[in-house]
């Protein structure tokens, strides 16, 4: 007789449920930091631009102007 695969297939469901869940949390996490952090939205300009522009093209769209010139103005100005 060939076991059920009810349970396994409940076990992976939960398992991809719960990495879904750790990636939305780790995704607000970092757009937290970088909504009120300068200085991160800075560590984020050096290593991962792409996803620093993901976050002001966002911003833009959800009519949130100006972040991107004021960082420039401030990192220019500290020497950053």
């Amino acid at each position: 007789m060939v076991p059920s695969l009810e349970p396994t297939a409940r076990r992976l469901f939960k398992g991809i449920l719960c990495l879904e869940f750790a990636g939305v949390v780790g995704a607000y996490y970092v757009f937290h930091k970088m909504n009120t952090n300068q200085d991160f939205r800075h560590t984020m300009n050096r290593k991962w631009p792409s996803v620093l522009e993901v976050f002001y093209k966002s911003n833009e769209w959800a009519g949130i102007y100006g972040m991107r010139e004021k960082d420039q103005e401030t990192w220019s100005r500290n020497g950053k």
